[in-house]
């Protein structure tokens, strides 16, 4: 079928194209408690074709995807490649170049890894979780997958990346008398890496006992706030796509390479770096999804913009060489422990109903439903109020822990501390 589609592409006129054929093997299992409600394997190929077309005497490049079944006819790959070819005549972006092949030599072909051991680990993780009468299980459903991803070019890219990628998604409930209170986790990862997936779900359960006995957070004004959970990852995110090639592009980010973002700083300065591999992340691709290879690259260092990565057309725009799409990401530690950056006055907020931060201002804005209140050396457990801000006046004074968390393809400090962050209390 493959071969046959791709003949048809060749003969069909134009300017470009881009199949890209990805095969998932997984097993899933649903729990209700520990009790296995139903399990299934599965075996799923979606192939998605890109259509480039030359426009306005090679001035303008148009392009359209869509997807077609495996078991399509040659007729319904004519009818597809019509479509596509007739919908991307109708968008008219800047002329740019298609990607070429890298040049690298073709890695040999590894075997698909096996998604069942992935799923006996999840299941063992579950059974060894140390339950309680107050907290426990409520459900869980499990993903373990081994994606195959080959992506052919009109320019020559022939690639394949293999790799795991995993989800476990968790219901955990906490319960003191007749008040009981549920929390939901999706942990996302290559492989279950069992140790960390047992003290992620004692964490949660921690969480969901203290929620119970939390007290209104007190009309603080202003406060140190800490991160020290997956929230966290929305600040790392802003630095992430303030440096992405469309983004800067279409003028959403003001930053220059070469360019300290906060000259004036007297907190941790930010390096962020775009890595090819994380142990057990789920993005860990040889390529990007246009066959652009995937190196380590620096993007920010010491607060300093150094490369602005993306896909080739925003890429092509900005004249950038050898840029690729990011999967994995790693922000250095900084110059304190988490337990130095824990020792004064602050608001850990471990559990929010909504945490964003607004990629064009920079704004923050979050609504807290469990942090613990350290004042005076005394510390008190808290839900309710919320949290607002600039990251644009942050980074003067971020300060981030030494040590460091992993959050499937994004490594990042284990603790994030802002200063002077607004705090509207839910006291009466």
């Amino acid at each position: 079928m493959l071969n046959t589609l791709l003949d048809l592409l060749k003969n069909a006129s134009l300017t470009g194209w881009e199949v890209t054929d990805t095969q998932t093997l997984g097993w899933e299992f649903y729990l209700i408690g520990h009790r296995l409600d139903q399990h299934r394997a599965k075996q799923v190929e979606h192939i998605r074709v890109k259509v480039y077309v030359s426009l306005d005497g090679g001035r303008l490049l148009g392009s359209a995807s869509g997807e077609i079944a495996p078991t399509a006819s040659r007729a319904d790959m004519e009818k597809l490649i019509a479509e596509l070819k007739t919908n991307a005549s109708l968008v008219k972006n800047p002329s740019y170049t298609l990607l070429p092949p890298s040049g690298a030599p073709k890695a040999a072909a590894v075997p698909a890894p096996d998604p069942a051991p992935i799923a006996e680990a999840f299941l063992d993780a579950l059974a060894d979780l140390p339950e309680t009468k107050t907290a426990y299980l409520n459900s869980a459903e499990i993903f373990a997958n081994s994606i195959r991803r080959r992506l052919i070019t009109s320019t020559g890219i022939d690639v394949e990346s293999v790799y795991p990628s995993s989800a476990l998604e968790a219901v955990l409930n906490a319960r003191e008398g007749d008040h009981e209170i549920e929390l939901y986790r999706m942990y996302e990862s290559g492989t279950c890496d069992k140790a960390e997936t047992l003290t992620s779900l004692n964490e949660t359960m921690r969480f969901g006992v203290d929620r119970l006995r939390a007290m209104p957070t007190p009309k603080l004004e202003k406060a140190d706030v800490i991160f020290s959970t997956d929230a966290a990852l929305a600040i790392f995110d802003w630095y992430f796509i303030r440096m992405n090639a469309a983004f800067k592009f279409r003028g959403l980010s003001d930053w220059e390479p070469g360019r300290d973002i906060a000259p004036g700083a007297s907190g941790d300065r930010v390096t962020l770096t775009a890595v090819s591999f994380l142990p057990n992340s789920s993005d860990n691709a040889s390529y990007d999804a246009e066959g652009a290879p995937i190196r380590d690259t620096v993007m920010i260092r010491q607060n300093v913009p150094e490369r602005f990565l993306g896909g080739r057309q925003f890429s092509c725009y900005l004249g950038l060489q050898d840029s690729f799409i990011p999967g994995n990401y790693r922000v250095e530690g900084g110059s304190r422990s988490a337990q130095e950056l824990r020792e004064q006055d602050h608001l850990e907020i471990v559990e929010f109903s909504d945490f964003q931060v607004d990629p064009l201002t920079g704004d923050i804005a979050g609504e807290i439903r469990l942090g613990y209140l350290k004042q005076g050396g005394r510390t008190t457990v808290v839900t309710g109020g919320s949290v607002s801000g600039s990251m644009k006046s942050f980074i003067n004074s971020l300060l981030l822990s030494r040590e460091t968390r992993q959050y499937n393809n994004r490594l990042i400090p284990f603790v994030t501390l802002l200063k002077d962050v607004t705090v509207t209390g839910a006291e009466a």
